[in-house]
């Protein structure tokens, strides 16, 4: 727990860095999405951010969620899964979650496409497709080389909204040598929307020491924890 007015502060020097990247880019501000990564955040730094303004939140883990949830279940947030979700708790997710960000196989598709039916079949789940993109080991996603199929089965599943990529990068010395994974992202769901004819606007990608890269590449949504809420507590 960091404070209100730290939090509040910390916002509004977050929302002036993706002003500058987006005039940058030629862009405009309003249409970057910040998703505060709340995970290992107390229910009290979470309610903090959105009365100074924060509307979207991003959780690593459906257990940690369901554990602070009752706390802040008042909000009128937007509640994102960020981080690798296993297919055993899908259902749980499909339940929790407004969007789940880090869809990377066809079988997690499925039984989130199946679990929103039950729990919520009047309205879609927004899903991400969580790419490959570096060829680390220690990181999630689909494969680029199976990116299209994927994309394709996921287009057919009646209950989810399939709304664009996600990606995590490399943690690079320099923001130039990150780059070009913000670039490949967009080039892929570039290629993607104009194979499929399918509309995909939305690129996740970027975090707190490379957002504004990310922004200047294309990015919609970025994804910051650190700068917001300090460095990461354990869970």
């Amino acid at each position: 727990m960091i404070g209100a007015d730290t939090i509040r502060g910390n916002l509004l020097r977050v929302q002036e860095r993706i002003a500058h990247a987006t005039k940058r880019a030629g862009r405009r501000a309003e249409d970057v999405t910040l998703i505060g990564v709340s995970k290992t955040r107390p229910a009290s730094d979470i309610r903090d951010a959105f009365e100074a303004g924060l509307v979207h939140f991003g959780e690593n883990r459906v257990q940690e969620w369901e554990g602070k949830r009752g706390g802040i279940a008042d909000l009128a947030a937007r509640w994102h899964l960020i981080g690798h979700l296993q297919s055993n708790k899908a259902a749980r997710a499909a339940r929790l979650f407004h969007s789940v960000d880090s869809v990377d196989d066809v079988t997690l598709a499925e039984r989130l496409d199946r679990a929103r039916a039950e729990f919520w079949p009047a309205e879609k789940l927004r899903v991400l497709i969580e790419v490959h993109i570096g060829g680390e080991k220690s990181k999630s996603g689909v494969e680029v080389a199976g990116l299209p199929e994927l994309t394709e089965r996921i287009l057919k599943l009646q209950n989810l909204h399939l709304a664009g990529l996600m990606c995590i990068p490399p943690f690079l010395e320099t923001i130039d040598e990150v780059r070009p994974y913000f670039r490949k992202l967009r080039e892929l769901r570039d290629t993607l929307q104009t194979q499929l004819r399918c509309d995909l606007r939305v690129l996740s990608m970027g975090m707190s020491h490379d957002f504004e890269a990310a922004i200047e590449e294309g990015a919609t949504e970025v994804r910051v924890g650190t700068a917001l809420f300090g460095a990461r507590q354990a869970p």
